[in-house]
């Protein structure tokens, strides 16, 4: 296991002037790694909308789990393992957006070997390899997660971070070796994202509200692990993805070597808070709590910073219109519970099925197969 070294606040305060400062308009060379996940497959339309040349890679783990077509174009997506990048795959680009990494705690908790060798020590060399190329930018997706159990009332961007599980203290890790390499001509912003939410192609069903929706639409039933009374910070999706190009469009010296909190302050929730928005936005619905799990994360977040630093970005969604998205698109595919238990949807349950299968091996590297 790593040393862990909690205090990855940033070295410096804001930029002055970061508020008013004018955007910067040319386009960049973007490449997004985990191009083909749940934040990815939404994240690449919105870079490349704004008018970016977007390159993907994703090594292509839970390509099984398409649920619906949104009718977006999405870049060429080269298909490499974080941990075997080579200096030709980030030559020539003015930004990396960096979102491959195993994701989420209890995934991080079965392999703690194997979410070190990917999440901390395959991201810090991802950057080491863009900088010694030249890539100015590096937008690194970091979560809220790493504030952990945090009672004392509400914590920002200078909180000493009390991450709990293997996921979250490789996120602290790799802030403070990317803030660390920080220097003139390589630039590390660190976006700390609030649980996602919300409708993706790429879709997930072992996030809470995710989760919870599916529940409800296939079962009748919200049923809870705990008693619901962590508090967790939500941020839809497609908010996550508006941060990231706001980051993009920004002057390097606005936001080079910060850290941010991306949500809003009023989409702070008790899970059960979480439980009772998805009732309300499927009617029948009985919700069941539950007693202690053993997760004691709860953590309520302040994203003032975000809001101050880069003045174009606004969350537009909250719990409750997020909930009701989902209940139309699960209407209007006609999710059954077959596909929302199918392993593709549940990052643990689909690693698992490709181990067990044979078509990843041990280390997580993906079995050639030579078929007749």
């Amino acid at each position: 296991m790593e040393d862990l070294v909690v205090d990855t606040r940033p070295p410096a305060p804001e930029a002055a002037g970061a508020a008013s400062a004018p955007a910067e308009a040319r386009q960049l060379k973007v490449l997004v790694t985990g191009s083909d996940g749940y934040i990815g497959s939404v994240l690449a339309p919105v870079v490349a909308r704004d008018g970016h040349a977007v390159f993907g890679l994703d090594t292509g783990y839970y390509r099984a789990g398409w649920l619906y077509h949104d009718g977006k174009d999405r870049p060429a997506i080269a298909t490499r393992d974080i941990r075997r990048i080579t200096p030709a795959d980030v030559e020539g680009l003015d930004a990396v957006v960096h979102l491959a990494e195993l994701s989420n705690d209890p995934l991080g908790e079965v392999d703690e070997t194997r979410t070190y060798e990917i999440n901390h020590r395959g991201s810090i060399g991802l950057a080491r390899l863009c900088k010694a190329a030249g890539v100015s930018r590096f937008v690194y997706a970091s979560s809220c997660s790493v504030y952990g159990a945090a009672e004392d009332g509400v914590v920002d961007e200078s909180s000493l971070p009390a991450p709990q599980t293997a996921y979250a203290r490789c996120k602290v890790l790799v802030e403070r070796d990317l803030l660390e390499m920080a220097d003139r001509d390589f630039s590390p912003v660190i976006l700390r994202n609030a649980t996602a939410f919300g409708a993706s192609p790429r879709m997930r069903f072992d996030i809470v509200l995710n989760n919870l929706a599916g529940l409800a639409w296939t079962t009748k039933r919200i049923v809870l692990t705990s008693d619901g009374m962590p508090w967790r910070p939500l941020a839809h999706v497609e908010d996550i993805a508006a941060a990231v190009a706001a980051v993009l469009a920004a002057p390097r010296d606005a936001v080079a070597a910060q850290v941010f909190n991306v949500g809003d302050d009023a989409n702070n929730y008790r899970v059960r808070e979480i439980a009772q928005v998805v009732a309300d936005a499927f009617p029948g619905c009985a919700i069941e709590l539950g007693r202690g799990n053993g997760d004691n994360r709860s953590y309520r977040v302040s994203f003032r910073k975000i809001a101050r630093a880069l003045p174009g970005f606004r969350c537009k969604w909250d719990a409750r219109r997020g909930a009701l998205q989902l209940g139309r698109l699960f209407a209007r595919i006609g999710m059954d519970r077959a596909t929302f238990e199918a392993p593709a949807f549940t990052r643990l349950r689909e690693l698992r099925r490709l181990l067990g299968t044979g078509q990843l091996d041990p280390e997580l590297y993906w079995r050639p197969h030579d078929l007749p």
